[in-house]
């Protein structure tokens, strides 16, 4: 696995911008952004619960989070080195993947009817719901074929540091999607007493930010490319074993905030991400204190000549 992780490290390579050419995709995050803080409006005069199964809190999260997946899709999509042909038509499954789940999602919510696994909605209903399964997994697809393409991509890297948090962040997607289809399966999220699949899907979707950030965050600071690197893998690896072991929790049907083995394990290695994070941060802004260090001591300088 490490060896298709490994990302040279070549500052001299021309950078491609986040979100470059991405506006649509950014367009159809932010509809749910701002689906979700309707919703809120909504919930905070007229409660969550709309009989018989509508629940407002789960439009709420799920508008939000496919939100913030489709805005990290559009940031990390101009480096993917797609031909301008396959970049579109995946980009237009993402944004018509997306609409359809923020229409199912929110409507059937305010109808009363569970989108997905409705017992009292009609056949309309239930078809609507067994489309919903099958664009999630037109949405668990596209991440399937954005990791490979990462996997695939040889140096030199536009972005190199980029390139090594995403390829770790489109294996905890993947672990991430394996979680939607477990639940599609079970027809819903419990497992047993105290599991619940849905805390596993939600960390490792997350993970497009919380391992791509360190990352981008080192891109920015001249310390050595061995320093970077070994950041980047040591606290994407805590990551990818914490997702593991949530995953383990959830499959013996215990709930993953008991203080036991497993939990504490997980919540340890999150540390030790966090802890990484810290750092990238800390040596950006001493490197910023520097170079303000520098700017100030030059025009001291200047005016001290004139």
């Amino acid at each position: 696995m490490l060896k298709f992780l490994k990302a040279n490290v070549n500052e001299n390579v021309p950078s491609v911008k986040l979100f470059e050419g991405e506006r649509a995709l950014v367009t159809t995050g932010l509809i749910g952004f701002i689906l979700s803080a309707s919703i809120a409006f909504y919930i905070f005069f007229n409660g969550s619960t709309i009989a018989p199964e509508g629940n407002m809190k789960d439009a709420f999260s799920f508008n939000a989070a496919i939100g913030m997946f489709i805005l990290s899709i559009a940031a990390i999509l101009p480096l993917a080195r797609f031909g301008v042909r396959k970049r579109k038509v995946v980009r237009c499954f993402f944004i018509i993947a997306s609409l359809y789940s923020y229409v199912i999602e929110t409507i059937q919510n305010f109808r009363g009817i569970n989108p997905r696994f409705s017992r009292e909605g009609t056949v309309v209903d239930i078809g609507a719901g067994m489309l919903f399964g099958v664009v999630s997994l037109v949405l668990v697809t596209l991440a399937i074929v954005l990791m490979i393409q990462s996997l695939r991509m040889k140096p030199p890297y536009e972005r190199p540091l980029l390139i090594l948090g995403i390829r770790y962040a489109f294996f905890s997607v993947f672990a991430a999607n394996m979680a939607g289809i477990w639940m599609i399966l079970l027809q819903g999220s419990l497992t047993q007493d105290g599991g619940n699949i849905i805390v596993l899907h939600g960390i490792g979707f997350h993970a497009l930010q919380t391992l791509i950030l360190p990352a981008w965050l080192l891109e920015k600071v001249h310390v050595r490319a061995r320093l970077k690197k070994w950041l980047i893998h040591s606290g994407s690896i805590a990551w990818m074993l914490s997702i593991l072991l949530i995953g383990i929790q959830t499959a013996l049907g215990q709930t993953v905030f008991e203080l036991t083995l497993l939990p504490i394990l997980a919540g340890l290695l999150l540390l030790i991400w966090f802890g990484t994070v810290i750092v990238s941060c800390g040596l950006l802004f001493k490197q910023m204190r520097i170079e303000i260090q520098i700017t100030i001591t030059k025009k001291e300088f200047v005016n001290t000549k004139i």
